[in-house]
């Protein structure tokens, strides 16, 4: 988006008809969309004990209004518990995280990055569940197509976390078989491409433009790794969870794309309000070529304003 800043969504978050929920990743949704997963019922229920937490904190936040979980917590102590990491965590903060994940709750803001939940409340769904696996498959190809046969697979595979009770009853499977039946087609080179109907693929320009970007790794364009390859010939691999000693490229690398290549990666760090990228090549060295490196400036410029950071870069 043309002017945005790093921050912008979360400050204007209050406002939009938009949700913080599950998807393909976690991250900001168009509120519309919600009706077709929400309520959620998990796959793990919960004991007892949990439903008289749970049911306890929904009616403290509804006489509240937006809440804090420290605030809960002041009002009910739970301890710690086990998280997803394999550490520990705050027993409210992590119960009504799973509020969250059912549509008991919302985000209704962030205080300095903490979720401040309100009360949820979702009208059934008025569409089959039929109907509501084959509109959640076209979202999601809407937003990440074009898709090989194996990246749809992928993708649907994705949405049992989004839609549990679609992906319990057999329809999401169901939907993924008559996503490849429906859906236009075309193979090339061997691989078979999809895409929503509607939309007409067409071929790029001869000649591709001197641009340099840096991609980001949960941008759709990167987000299915077997596809990148296929269209930049390059194996892109996210390591912050990679032990640091086994890292190739880094903890956060950025792919690094040139006209129509993907050709490196770039770790970028700020140091003293200014950006400090560290630039990786495939080929071991950067191209030549003069107009990578006014191209590759002007894209570090470009990423220094949208962090908002006052001083220049370093190279």
């Amino acid at each position: 988006m043309k002017d945005y800043r790093a921050g912008d969504l979360e400050r204007a978050y209050a406002r939009l008809p938009i949700e913080e929920d599950l998807f393909v990743n976690y991250g900001f949704l168009p509120r519309e969309h919600l009706a077709l997963w929400h309520p959620r019922t998990p796959r793990r229920a919960w004991t007892k004990t949990q439903s008289a937490h749970a049911k306890r904190i929904l009616a403290l936040v509804k006489g509240r209004g937006p809440t804090h979980p420290q605030a809960v917590q002041d009002v009910l102590s739970l301890g710690r518990t086990r998280n997803a990491w394999g550490g520990t965590s705050n027993a409210v903060t992590h119960l009504m995280d799973a509020m969250h994940y059912r549509g008991m709750l919302r985000v209704a803001r962030r205080d300095n990055g903490q979720r401040v939940y309100a009360h949820a409340e979702h009208k059934g769904a008025e569409r089959s569940p039929a109907d509501r696996a084959d509109a959640l498959i076209d979202v999601a190809v809407g937003k990440y197509a074009p898709l090989t046969r194996r990246g749809l697979g992928t993708l649907v595979a994705t949405l049992r976390s989004a839609a549990p009770d679609l992906y319990a009853s057999g329809e999401l499977k169901a939907a993924l078989v008559r996503a490849r039946a429906r859906l236009p087609n075309s193979a090339v080179n061997g691989v078979e491409w999809f895409w929503l109907a509607g939309e007409q693929p067409r071929p790029g320009p001869n000649t591709p433009a001197d641009i340099v970007r840096l991609l980001a790794p949960f941008d759709p364009v990167v987000w299915d790794r077997g596809r990148f390859e296929l269209f930049f010939g390059f194996a892109y691999r996210f390591e912050a969870y990679t032990p640091v000693e086994k890292r190739v490229r880094g903890y956060y690398a950025l792919p690094l794309l040139f006209r129509d290549r993907v050709i490196g990666w770039a770790n970028l760090s700020i140091e003293q309000g200014r950006l400090v990228p560290q630039l990786g090549y495939a080929s071991g060295k950067p191209p030549r070529d003069a107009a990578f490196k006014s191209e590759l400036e002007q894209e570090l410029d470009r990423m220094s304003r949208f962090l908002r950071l006052n001083e220049s870069y370093q190279v």
